[in-house]
């Protein structure tokens, strides 16, 4: 009996679910993101469109050796999300550092922790919801993007 390859669902480009089998040799190893409020740099530009990595090992490990960190256990999301976003508007990999994480909104920080935690643990940025109205079930892309979309 001929046991074919499992079918795996990720979110496509455009929104809607795109299949791919377990084999076929493709990851996906960053995620486009937009955040609710943006990153506002010191010449009052706000970024708001970015691009997380998944994370390695060692991105995990590294910030524990941080002397930051082992003062404040708090502070790991700080220099981890440092490591693993990519771009941030018109910031790239080496202008992301932990005081940029530092001077996000609230709001921004508890955003890319959710998708921090979705990427690396869920493998996608799609999240369940139903209709408080109708309760009408369907999913949305926390990573947002495009008009409509959280």
């Amino acid at each position: 009996m001929r046991r074919s390859a499992p079918t795996l669902v990720r979110p496509g480009a455009d929104g809607s679910a795109e299949s791919i089998a377990a084999d076929s040799g493709t990851m996906r190893t960053e995620f486009e993101f937009e955040l609710p409020r943006g990153y506002v740099d010191r010449a009052g530009a706000v970024h708001r469109l970015g691009r997380m990595r998944l994370a390695t090992a060692r991105d995990e490990l590294m910030p524990l050796h941080d002397d930051r960190v082992k003062e404040n256990p708090a502070y790991l999301t700080v220099v981890l999300l440092a490591r693993v976003v990519t771009h941030l508007g018109t910031l790239n990999d080496d202008d992301i550092h932990p005081g940029v994480v530092e001077n996000l909104f609230a709001s921004d920080l508890a955003f890319l922790q959710d998708l921090y935690r979705r990427v690396n643990q869920e493998g996608h940025t799609r999240a369940a919801v139903a209709c408080p109205a109708c309760n009408a079930e369907f999913s949305v892309d926390l990573a947002g993007g495009r008009l409509g979309e959280s």
